[in-house]
């Protein structure tokens, strides 16, 4: 049996809904839960760009439509989004680091929504995502995108592992698959 739980499906299918509602399933539960999600940030009316939230409730800049990058440091840009990458790594990397190591005894899950385009500008959260997926005793529920385009080396990598469950999140399905989710993620754990 997979030990590791991935979403998967279009942008804007209930992803990041479904991995919030199984974090609150599983804590009350009593697993420990810990990570981060990202959040669409609109004014007006209209998406302009990306937090990212940890389980806790901090929250930091992932990428905004017109952001300029610091003085020095080379643009990570994906479609009208300027990724801030300082900005992420210093939410998501510690709280990937203590999910780790609190869920490396074999009691937690770790939450990474999502494994993209945005946050594989950081090469620091690369090597930490391959660090979890290979601790033992460390649960991931996580999100990755569907594939387009250019391959992700990363998701692939992740896509291909013989550790991983991947649900496809479809419009028709969501409201459905939580308990699956939920389910899966308790096994996983034993």
């Amino acid at each position: 049996m997979a030990r590791h739980v991935f979403l998967t499906g279009p942008p804007g299918v209930g992803k990041t809904t479904l991995i919030q509602k199984a974090s609150e399933v599983l804590k009350s539960s009593g697993i420990p839960v810990d990570g981060f999600y990202t959040e669409e940030v609109r004014k007006e009316g209209r998406r302009i760009g990306f937090d990212v939230v940890t389980l806790s409730g901090l929250r930091s800049p992932l990428s905004r439509v017109g952001l300029e990058p610091p003085l020095g440091k080379r643009e990570c840009r994906v479609g009208q989004y300027v990724v801030d990458v300082t900005s992420f790594e210093q939410l998501a990397l510690p709280v990937l680091r203590s999910a780790s190591s609190s869920s490396g005894s074999g009691h937690g899950v770790c939450v990474i929504d999502e494994i993209g385009k945005m946050e594989l500008f950081s090469q620091p959260f690369i090597q930490i995502v391959r660090q979890i997926l290979s601790t033992p005793g460390t649960v991931v529920l996580g999100t990755i995108p569907l594939p387009k385009g250019k391959p992700l080396s990363l998701v692939e990598e992740i896509r291909n592992r013989d550790d991983i469950k991947v649900f496809t999140v479809t419009k028709e399905n969501r409201n459905h698959l939580l308990q699956d989710i939920v389910i899966y993620v308790q096994r996983s754990r034993k």
